[in-house]
């Protein structure tokens, strides 16, 4: 068989059949020299056309990229052609004009912002001028600070405000145990039982005092005690409250004994004190009325700054508290004991401290943790420095800047020292030089006249016993479990105390565990802990 295919440059295709064997097929070449055409054509056209298939999409990207930087330095295509052919790169003229124009921007007044970036977007990318893009940029930044400081302000005076008030279910359960005080004899029986009297004068007991108006949180103090001591039956708790919350303190303790310890309460309107300590505690509450008249309502129309964060920091109830102020009155509070545990009402113990009561001071008054979980260095916050005003005379010629203050939370007091030096003189005196001053001195608190009516008086005490800044959330977040746990006693310092809605629930379990949930009072008024 044969089969004959004419076309353009190619002259026969013959398919034959052979006799033996398989089909044959012959092609002849076209005439007129098409085959040494066909072999340049593969060997010179086809590579060219393959390098610049590759080659090409690589240089428009490139001349892309070139004329989109270029466009914000100039605007003309000679301009990016000129940049691409000479190689000269004019990022660095675009950012050294960025640069004057956000030099001359920083130095002049800041005019009206755009509200988001893609407004600033759209309208540098329809103006294209540097220096209105420096201009724009500053006021949109001045307006964000604004705000996170407007921000910053707000949630410090709602953190106050959240700290100052009292929970719901804490006014219940003062209600509750009032009623209960004044129609159950049992809630009125003596505290302690007429056997147990005579452990209240006892040296050889150890004695723990509490000043507190918290029915709640003096019950957690005196649990936690309790079931982490080894001789329970050598405590004696003394607790001075006021005179409104001492029915519900008596009520609870009265109705809720605790075993083996022993437990006192008194109320301030129980003492009879001389002329001379009502005439001091009388000029605290006028000192304290001053406080709040000079910077409660000054400081709330300002933007956040650390000052005012330690203003309102200072103006919660805890420092302000006249149970606070009373400290400094341990030796009258308490004139027939001779060494005290003093215990904070914000507190847990977790471990055994009879170790205090072993403690020699070295005939030191107070014994008091100095650095608690910040290991070999002073805490952040806790150097003399933070307390005192180093820039009045009188305070910068008498105390180091850079010695770490000592702690509140778990003191060990002897009390026979503190009778033999003038510490609570000097502590009024210099209250006098602060209201001269124009309560200039030091920040507001409890702590910092205690710093310098103490100078001198204090022993420490290993800072594995004490972890503190629990009611601080940057503080309490960077403590460690391990150090939880194995510190002796956990002070909820700070402003988000336990029994608050703002407390850290992280921590707020170490407290909760020792609420009495069981008590009639504590379901009624749902105290969860």
């Amino acid at each position: 068989m044969k089969f004959y295919i004419s076309t353009k440059g190619i002259k026969r295709v013959t398919i034959s059949n052979a006799a033996k064997g398989s089909p044959k097929a012959t092609t002849a070449p076209s005439s007129g020299g098409g085959g040494s055409g066909r072999r340049i054509w593969s060997r010179t056209v086809l590579p060219v056309a393959v390098v610049l298939g590759i080659v090409l999409p690589f240089l428009f990207v490139r001349v892309a990229i070139l004329m989109l930087e270029s466009a914000a330095a100039c605007s003309s295509f000679e301009c990016g052609g000129w940049r691409f052919f000479s190689g000269v790169d004019t990022s660095l003229e675009l950012r050294d004009e960025l640069t004057r124009a956000l030099i001359e921007a920083s130095d002049g007044n800041v005019n009206e912002g755009v509200g988001s970036f893609n407004e600033l977007v759209k309208e540098m990318t329809s103006k294209q001028d540097l220096k209105a893009f420096a201009f724009k940029t500053k006021a949109m930044l001045s307006q964000l600070e604004h705000k996170v400081q407007l921000a910053r302000q707000q949630e410090s005076v709602y953190w106050h405000l959240a700290s100052h008030g009292v929970p719901k279910s804490l006014h219940c359960l003062c209600l509750k145990l009032a009623e209960e005080y004044a129609v159950n004899a049992v809630a009125r029986s003596r505290l302690p039982p007429p056997e147990f009297v005579s452990r209240l004068v006892d040296p050889t007991f150890h004695h723990l005092v509490l000043l507190t108006d918290n029915v709640l949180a003096a019950s957690v103090v005196v649990t936690s005690t309790v079931q982490s001591s080894i001789n329970p039956e050598k405590l004696v708790f003394h607790i001075v409250t006021d005179k409104k919350t001492y029915a519900p303190m008596h009520a609870w303790f009265a109705t809720n004994t605790v075993k083996s310890a022993v437990v006192e309460v008194r109320g301030l309107h129980q003492y009879d004190w001389s002329e001379e300590v009502n005439a001091g505690v009388k000029e605290m509450l006028e000192t304290n009325h001053l406080i709040w008249k000079q910077y409660y309502n000054k400081e709330k129309d300002r933007y956040y700054t650390q000052e005012h964060s330690r203003y309102l920091e200072a103006l919660r109830p805890s420092s302000l508290s006249l149970m606070n102020q009373l400290r400094i009155y341990m030796p009258e509070l308490f004139p027939d004991l001779k060494k005290i545990v003093f215990l904070d009402d914000d507190v847990v113990v977790q471990h055994d401290i009879s170790s205090l009561w072993e403690l020699d001071l070295n005939g030191k008054v107070i014994g008091s943790v100095f650095k608690s979980w910040c290991g070999g260095s002073c805490c952040p916050g806790s150097k003399f420095m933070n307390y005192l005003n180093f820039s009045h005379p009188l305070v910068s010629s008498n105390f180091d800047g850079d010695q770490c203050a000592w702690l509140y939370g778990m003191n060990i007091i002897d009390l026979e020292a503190w009778r033999k030096t003038n510490i609570t003189k000097t502590y009024h005196q210099w209250l006098k030089h602060n209201l001269n001053s124009g309560m200039t001195m030091w920040n507001l608190g409890v702590l910092p006249p205690a710093l310098i009516a103490f100078e001198g008086q204090v022993h420490p005490i290993n800072s594995s016993m004490l972890v503190t800044d629990l009611g601080y959330r940057y503080q309490a977040e960077e403590i460690s479990k391990e150090k939880l746990e194995a510190a002796a006693v956990i002070h909820f310092s700070g402003p988000a105390k336990p029994w608050l809605e703002i407390g850290f629930p992280e921590v707020r379990s170490l407290w909760s565990r020792y609420v009495n949930i069981s008590n009639k009072f504590i379901r009624r008024c749902r105290i969860t802990g």
